[in-house]
């Protein structure tokens, strides 16, 4: 009979005993995700798809409810969108910006990848609805709503469920990069659509004085110039930025009519299908055929699967176009992120792709 040997390793007894300390670690939260298995995988994307979507969802509920029990009038709500746009967005995309670590997460090849999938989907968009949509002010609404994503909100969320918070720096950086190239090119569109008399001076004009543009070039002046501001001042940003999408969210759902879906039914389907299954299909797919997983798939999952950015409701309220088209779109695509979100998380998990 062989007698067993003892090589001075310590059994096993995650299973029995774990400490807050091991619940932390890298190491702890692998051997977890192992022990799930597919079922594990399927419940935990399921809750946080549903946890990054729901709260948006029953925001808007709170703004439709407000308006109908007269607490809050239109009138009330377009003064607060005014608000909105021009000083809680801003204030909260500087934080964004302000706050990235580009240094430690900063990916060459990932960032031009993302900017390029970006730059060809508003093109191509653009160019197909130029001659499918005729009516300007919805046109430009809708190629906002196919192109911009709600990066902002979703990415740092998805980020951290998925790979936990040590590994949102990347989904961070690209946040740094792609929202502000969402803003200027949602400035052109709507800037060419709104109805006005365009010529190259006044969309400049127009791009560079748009407070979201703004906010970024100063985030992005501090950044790279190493200048930080005091830490009583960081603490006010934070707390001012944190306003911003509660309060959109709350105005969308305040100033959404059911009974005038009907005739935006077209335009709404066609802009969902884009913007939560076209898009996500095109940018995953060019991300696997590049090479990318894991993290980095991650990023460009949020990027292309969330639904249309909060900002193009106020934005196109102020520049001009369909704002009404444009708030039902928010409402509507974030209300089916929470299927699609799943599905998307879900089919990559199960392909062993993040």
């Amino acid at each position: 009979m062989e007698s067993a040997e003892f090589d001075g390793r310590q059994p096993d007894c995650t299973a029995l005993s774990i400490t807050p300390s091991e619940r932390n670690s890298v190491g702890f939260a692998e051997r977890h995700r192992s022990r799930q298995g597919r079922g594990g995988k399927t419940t935990q994307a399921f809750d946080l798809a549903l946890g990054a979507v729901a709260p948006l969802f029953f925001l808007m509920v709170l703004g439709y409810c407000l308006r109908v029990a007269h607490i809050c009038s239109i009138e009330v709500f377009n003064g607060i969108n005014k608000l909105v746009f021009k000083v809680f967005l801003p204030t909260m995309l500087f934080w964004s910006v302000y706050t990235s670590d580009f240094e430690a997460s900063f990916q060459p090849r990932l960032l031009l990848l993302a900017v390029a999938l970006v730059t060809a989907s508003w093109g191509v968009v653009s160019l197909i609805l130029w001659k499918a949509v005729p009516d300007p002010a919805r046109r430009g609404v809708m190629i906002q709503g196919m192109c911009r994503a709600n990066y902002v909100i979703f990415g740092i969320p998805i980020a951290t469920a998925l790979f936990g918070a040590e590994s949102i720096g990347v989904t961070a950086v690209l946040i740094a990069v792609i929202v502000p190239l969402f803003n200027g090119y949602s400035v052109a569109v709507l800037e060419v659509n709104g109805g006005g008399s365009v010529n190259m001076r006044g969309l400049i004009l127009a791009i560079f004085t748009n407070p979201l543009i703004d906010a970024t070039i100063l985030a992005l002046f501090a950044v790279f110039s190493g200048v930080r501001l005091p830490g009583v001042a960081e603490v006010a940003i934070k707390d001012v930025g944190g306003i911003a999408t509660p309060l959109a969210l709350i105005v969308i759902g305040g100033t959404f009519r059911f009974s005038r879906v009907g005739k935006n039914a077209h335009a709404l389907f066609a802009t969902v299908l884009v913007r939560l299954v076209a898009m996500p299909a095109a940018f995953i797919g060019i991300g696997v055929i590049t090479g990318y997983h894991g993290v980095e798939l991650g990023a460009l999952l949020a990027m292309s699967a969330s639904p249309t950015a909060v900002s193009s409701y106020p934005m196109a309220r102020e520049m001009g176009c369909d704002d009404e088209l444009a708030g039902q779109m928010v409402v509507v695509s974030t209300s089916l992120s929470v299927v699609t979100m799943f599905l998307w998380i879900f089919g990559l998990n199960l392909a062993g792709l993040l």
